[in-house]
């Protein structure tokens, strides 16, 4: 029996082989909907910011010397 899976875009069965295409998606209308969608961005890999946004006050950047030419 072939492996299938279903569509991430519509949950149509796919079977999944050399033939299919456009794995894992069924059609190239769901291939690019499901590209529309992140470059949209309404889907997103999480990602966990390495440090806190309060903690830039504490790292002595001045935003007038930012701007100050040398």
């Amino acid at each position: 029996m072939p492996t299938s899976v279903k569509c991430p875009t519509c949950q149509k069965d796919v079977i999944w082989n050399n033939e299919s295409k456009f794995k894992p998606f069924c059609c190239e209308r769901c291939k690019l909907i499901d590209l529309g969608d992140w470059a949209s961005e309404k889907h997103a890999i999480p990602v966990k910011p390495e440090f806190d946004a309060d903690d830039l006050d504490n790292l002595g950047y001045d935003e007038a010397d930012f701007f100050k030419e040398n």
